[in-house]
């Protein structure tokens, strides 16, 4: 497989950055080719503006349109085309940041904000019907994604019952918000607890844990989530009655 692993961490002396080396060594070992995107490292710009596009500061900035011409036309950004063409290259997606603030860094963000444009990874359209493709569908169609994180609290406070809610809960903006949307199939994620206060044993046991899960990337059973075209949505994309009848929210979106 191409994998493409985005790290968002700014100490490559981190347990992070530890992680990193020992998944890209397995990676390596297992016979795949793996290009990294290191935003810190690279000093990625997270900031969407008028520049990423060639668009006139003078003039009113839609983003979305402005996007899509933008991509159609080949002058987007030259860091933004260079990122797109890994992930066009990719067949699976390591994105790896310690969880900060219920979410991932601000930096990484950023790279999903400049990155996954419209006419790239999602408005795109199935040329039969013209219907917008996405959730299981869309420009990222056909390539698995999996989300490795840090946590500085305890594995029980993210249980079903957890303070901090249950994990996937946690994630669910951005395994199905941003993966699934655009077309992808989302690996469970791969979680190391207690992040601040491991010893060496813990980090043995959780490079082995990783090592396990990215020998699995190619076969591993993903997060079955609803398809919008399967059938269980109606046309304004609302769950039909019959379908998970008495639940709501993020539970009801899983098949």
């Amino acid at each position: 497989m191409n994998v493409l692993w985005v790290y968002a961490h700014p100490e490559q002396r981190s347990l992070n950055g530890s992680l990193k080396e020992q998944g890209l060594r397995t990676l390596a070992e297992q016979g795949h080719a793996v290009r990294v995107s290191d935003l810190y490292a690279m000093k990625w710009d997270p900031v969407v503006d008028a520049g990423d596009f060639g668009h006139d500061p003078a003039t009113r900035l839609l983003v979305g349109e402005e996007a899509r011409r933008a991509y159609h036309e080949r002058s987007l950004s030259p860091d933004i085309v260079a990122e797109q063409e890994k992930l066009v290259w990719a067949d699976a997606v390591v994105v790896q940041f310690p969880l900060w603030w219920a979410g991932p860094p601000a930096i990484l963000k950023g790279w999903f904000d400049r990155v996954f444009v419209n006419g790239f990874a999602f408005g795109v359209k199935d040329p039969a019907t013209g219907r917008t493709l996405r959730y299981g569908d869309g420009g990222l169609a056909g390539k698995r994604a999996l989300l490795v994180t840090t946590i500085g609290a305890r594995r029980a406070t993210y249980g079903p019952r957890g303070v901090h809610g249950e994990l996937n809960d946690v994630l669910f903006g951005m395994q199905h918000g941003i993966f699934w949307y655009t077309g992808m199939e989302v690996l469970p994620p791969f979680a190391v607890y207690s992040a601040d206060r491991l010893g060496s044993e813990d980090f043995a046991r959780a490079a082995e844990d990783l090592r396990q899960r990215l020998a699995a990337l190619p076969t591993a059973e993903p997060i079955r989530f609803r398809h919008q075209d399967g059938g269980d949505y109606d046309d304004d994309l609302v769950l039909r009655p019959v379908i998970a009848p008495g639940q709501s929210g993020i539970a009801a979106h899983y098949a």
